[in-house]
C-alpha cells in the first residue's frame, strides 16, 4: 500500500482533535505533544486539512482548530486525499503508458505488470473501505485512549 506517514499522522491528528475538540479549539501544540508528532509537519497538514475543508481554525486567545464538520461526516478517504495522499495499491501512479516495474510486465501489455489489475482492485477496495470509516466510527471502535500517543 502507498500510505505514508503523511496519511497516517493526519488521520491521527483529526482522530485526536475529534477526541480533544469537544471542549473548544485545540491547539496544533497540544496535539503535537499528544501524538509525538512535529509541530511544523502537523501545520503543513492542517494547512490543507484546512482549505478542503475539514478543519476551522480559531483565532485568539484559547484559539485553535475545530472539525469543519461533524465527525460522522468526515471519512478517512477524505483526510488522506486532502493531504494529497492517494490511496491505491498501484505502482504506475494510474498512468497506462508508464511501466509498473521493470521485469514484471507481460509481453502483452508492457506497460502494465502481470498483477496489475489485482492491485488495481485491491486500491478499489481499500479505497471503498477508507470512505466507510469516519471519525465518529473509529471514535466509538477505539480501545486504547486517544489522549495517549498513537502507535
Amino acid at each position: 500500500m502507498r500510505l505514508t506517514t503523511r496519511g497516517r499522522y493526519a488521520v491521527t491528528a483529526m482522530l485526536d482533535l475529534s477526541f480533544h475538540g469537544i471542549r473548544g479549539p485545540i491547539s496544533l501544540a497540544e496535539i503535537s505533544h499528544r501524538q509525538d508528532i512535529s509541530l511544523s509537519y502537523l501545520e503543513q497538514l492542517f494547512a490543507k486539512l484546512r482549505r478542503q475543508g475539514l478543519v476551522r481554525s480559531v483565532r485568539g486567545p484559547g484559539g485553535g482548530y475545530v472539525l469543519g464538520e461533524k465527525p460522522e461526516a468526515i471519512s478517512i478517504a477524505a483526510i488522506i486525499r486532502a493531504v494529497d495522499e492517494p490511496i491505491r495499491a498501484t505502482s504506475c501512479d494510474g498512468d497506462t503508458e508508464k511501466v509498473c516495474r521493470p521485469g514484471l510486465t507481460n509481453s502483452a501489455n508492457p506497460s502494465r505488470c502481470i498483477t496489475h489489475h489485482l492491485w488495481e482492485q485491491v486500491g478499489e477496495h481499500l479505497n471503498l473501505y477508507l470512505e466507510s470509516l469516519d471519525l465518529a466510527r473509529l471514535l466509538a471502535d477505539n480501545q486504547h485512549p486517544v489522549a495517549t500517543r498513537q502507535s
